[in-house]
C-alpha cells in the first residue's frame, strides 16, 4: 500500500510540474514514506531522516517531509523530534500537499496535516497519470480496519474502514490496461469487506466479477484477506474466475487458539484449517502464503510447539514471520506478560527453518512443469535473462533478453532455488 500511495503522490506532483530524480542529492523535495506496522521499518525512518539532514546542510532549500503510518502516528511530535523536518503528511491527507507546500513557499511555515476522522476515500482528487511500459500495478480498493487486532497499530494510523466507490476503481484500472498493464493487485487491509460500510457498492466477489470483465487485464490478485471474513462465494471464486490468480495471502499470525484469542483474530486454527481445506478442494493448484508473529506476549513453549506442528499440517507454500514487537496504542502493547528478545529469536529461527523445508520441497514439486509466467524485467541475477511471475505467485527467471516486457509467456521449469524457480522459454 505504501507503493501504491507513493506513486499517487508522485503523480500528483508530476502534474504540478515536479520531475521524479533517483539522487536524492538532486531533489528539491524528498518524501520519506513511512510504515509503523512493527518497530524495525519505523526505525529505518530516523536512520533515513539522519542521511537527509546531510543534504540539507548542504541544500537549505531542500523540502523534506514524512507521510504513512509514521507520520501520522507521530504527527506534530515529529516535527518536534526533527527540526530539519518541513512537514508530516498523514495517511488520509493525500490531496493537502499542495497546500502544505504553497505555505512552506509562502511564509516558511512547517505542516502538519494528520486527520483521521471519519471514513474518507484519500485519493479522491490525486492526478492519475501512471507510467506507461509497467506490466503490473497495485491498486488501493479500500483502507483502514475495523477489526482492531490486539497487536495491530493500522485501526489508529490508516483510520477505520472506508472502501473506494467502484466507479473510480473501474475507471483507474481501465487507464493501468490502456498503458500497458496486464495483473492488478487490489490492496486493503482486509479487502473482505470491501463495500459493506458503503450502501450501493458491490461486495468484494461482484468487484472481482467486475475487474475480471476489463479489456486487456489477464491477472487479478488480492491482499490481504482476514481469515475470520472469508466467505464461502469468495473461495468458490478461485474455481471460477479466469482471470484470478490461484495464490491468495492469509495471515494465520498464530496455530495457538489461546494466542489467537488474546490477539482478537476472531477465529480458531480449526476454522483456519477448514478454510484452507475449501480452498484447496476449489481449487487445487492454490498456493496459500501467510504471517506468523513469534513472541507474543504470553506465548508459552506449547503455543509455540502449536504454531510449528499448524505450520507442518498446512504446509504453507511461503511464510512472512516476525517478532513480536509493541506498537504504540494497540492493547498488546499493555499485556504485562512480555516475551524476551532471546527467547523470540530462538522461536523465530525454528519457525523459519521448518518453513524453509516446506518451501523447498513446494517449489521442487514444480520441476519438469510448464507454466505461463508474465514477464516483469530482467533478472537481478543475470541481465540477459528475464523475471517473471507465475500464477501461484513464484518468481521464475529463464534466458530470454529478447521478450517483451509484459509478455505471457510458457516456460518449463528445470531447477528450483529456495525462492524462485529456474526455467527455459518454450
Amino acid at each position: 500500500m505504501n507503493v501504491y500511495d507513493s506513486e499517487r503522490i508522485a503523480q500528483e506532483l508530476t502534474a504540478r510540474d515536479y520531475r521524479q530524480v533517483h539522487d536524492p542529492a538532486r531533489a528539491d523535495l524528498i518524501l520519506v514514506n513511512t510504515c509503523s506496522v512493527r518497530e524495525k521499518p519505523e526505525q529505518k525512518v530516523y536512520s533515513a531522516l539522519g542521511r537527509f539532514r546531510r543534504l540539507k546542510k548542504k541544500n537549505p532549500k531542500l523540502i523534506i517531509g514524512v507521510g504513512g503510518c509514521v507520520a501520522q502516528q507521530e504527527g506534530q511530535g515529529l516535527l518536534e523530534r526533527v527540526p530539519f523536518l518541513d512537514f508530516v503528511l498523514g495517511t488520509k491527507e493525500l490531496c493537502r500537499i499542495h497546500e502544505i507546500l504553497d505555505d512552506l513557499e509562502k511564509s516558511g511555515e512547517r505542516g502538519c496535516a494528520v486527520n483521521l476522522d471519519g471514513r474518507i476515500d484519500p485519493y479522491r482528487g490525486l492526478a492519475l497519470s501512471p507510467d506507461p511500459g509497467r506490466p503490473t500495478s497495485f491498486i488501493s480498493i479500500m483502507q483502514g480496519c475495523d477489526n482492531f487486532c490486539s497487536f495491530c497499530v493500522v485501526p489508529f494510523v490508516r483510520g477505520r474502514e472506508v472502501s473506494r466507490p467502484s466507479k473510480d476503481l473501474m475507471k483507474e484500472i481501465g487507464v493501468l490496461s490502456s498503458q500497458g498493464v496486464k495483473e492488478v493487485t487490489l490492496l486493503g487491509q482486509n479487502v473482505n469487506s470491501y463495500g459493506k460500510q458503503t450502501p450501493g457498492e458491490p461486495g468484494f466477489v461482484e468487484l472481482l466479477e467486475r475487474v475480471e470483465k476489463i479489456p486487456g487485464i489477464e491477472r487479478v490478485r488480492f491482499t490481504t484477506s482476514h481469515p475470520k471474513d472469508l466467505s464461502s462465494e469468495l473461495i468458490q471464486a478461485f474455481g471460477r474466475l479466469t482471470k484470478l490468480c490461484e495464490h491468495i495471502h492469509l495471515p494465520l499470525q498464530s496455530g495457538s487458539n489461546r494466542i489467537l484469542k488474546r490477539m482478537n483474530r476472531g477465529y480458531t486454527r480449526e476454522e483456519y484449517e477448514e478454510k484452507v481445506l475449501n480452498l484447496r478442494q476449489t481449487c487445487p493448484e492454490i498456493s496459500i502464503t501467510s504471517d506468523i508473529i513469534v513472541g507474543f506476549p504470553g506465548e508459552e513453549e506449547r503455543d509455540h510447539q502449536e504454531t510449528l506442528e499448524m505450520i507442518r499440517k498446512i504446509q504453507f507454500d511461503d511464510l512472512f514471520s516476525f517478532r513480536y514487537s509493541d506498537r504504540p496504542h494497540t492493547r498488546a502493547s499493555l499485556f504485562p506478560d512480555k516475551i524476551a528478545e532471546e527467547l523470540k529469536q530462538r522461536r523465530l529461527s525454528e519457525l523459519q527453518a521448518a518453513q524453509k523445508d516446506i518451501t523447498q520441497r513446494k517449489n521442487q514439486a514444480w520441476e519438469g512443469r510448464d507454466v505461463e509466467v508474465l514477464t516483469e524485467g530482467p533478472s537481478k541475477a543475470k541481465a540477459e535473462e528475464r523475471t517473471g511471475r507465475t500464477r501461484t505467485n513464484r518468481i521464475v527467471n529463464f534466458p530470454g533478453d529478447s521478450v517483451p516486457i509484459g509478455a505471457l509467456v510458457r516456460v518449463r521449469v528445470w531447477h528450483a532455488l529456495a525462492h524462485s524457480l529456474r526455467g527455459e522459454l518454450l
